[in-house]
C-alpha cells in the first residue's frame, strides 16, 4: 500500500472515530434535555461512524498496510437545541464527505484501484448521510420554537431503526 494512502486512510480513521465520539456526545446531551429520541437518532449515529472507522481499519490491513491508530479529540461541551445540534452534525457530515472525496481523488492519482472501490461505498455513504443530516436540520427549522412540534419531532427520530 501506498505510503501517503495509508497514511490518508489512517487519518480517515481518525475522523470516523472523532465522528462516533461527537454523536455519541451529542447522544448524551438530548437524553440529559429529554429527548430521548434525538438521542436515539444520534446514539445509532455513532454506532455507525464506528462500523465506517472499522471497515476502513480492515481494508488496510486487508491490503498490508499498517494501522496507526491516532488521539480522537473530544466533543464539544456545550451543545445547544436540538436545530443547532442537527445543524453541527450537517456540517460535520459535510466535512467527512470532503474528505472521503480528497481520499478517494489520493486513491486514483495512486492507481489504488482496491482503496478506489472501497471508497465508492463510502461516497455513496456520505449521500445518505448528509441527505439524512439535512432532512432532520429542515423538518426542526419547520418545527421552531413549537415545543409540540418538537416533542412529536423527537418521537419520530426515536423511531430510527439501526
Amino acid at each position: 500500500m501506498d505510503t501517503k494512502v495509508q497514511s490518508a486512510l489512517n487519518e480517515q480513521i481518525r475522523a470516523e472515530l472523532h465522528s462516533a465520539y461527537l454523536y455519541l456526545g451529542m447522544s448524551a446531551h438530548f437524553s440529559e434535555q429529554n429527548f430521548d429520541g434525538f438521542a436515539h437518532w444520534m446514539k445509532l449515529q455513532a454506532d455507525e461512524e464506528v462500523e465506517h472507522a472499522m471497515k476502513l481499519y480492515a481494508h488496510v490491513l486487508r491490503c498490508g498496510g499498517h494501522v496507526e491508530l491516532k488521539a480522537v479529540e473530544a466533543p464539544p461541551k456545550k451543545l445547544g437545541s436540538p436545530l443547532s445540534v442537527f445543524q453541527a452534525a450537517l456540517a460535520h457530515e459535510k466535512k467527512i464527505t470532503g474528505m472521503i472525496h480528497e481520499l478517494f481523488d489520493l486513491a486514483r492519482e495512486k492507481d489504488d484501484y482496491a482503496t478506489e472501490l472501497e471508497l465508492q461505498w463510502f461516497v455513496n455513504e456520505q449521500v445518505e448521510e448528509e441527505e439524512n443530516a439535512g432532512r432532520a436540520v429542515e423538518q426542526l427549522k419547520m418545527a421552531g420554537e413549537s415545543t409540540a412540534a418538537l416533542l412529536m419531532l423527537d418521537h419520530r427520530f426515536g423511531e430510527r431503526g439501526g
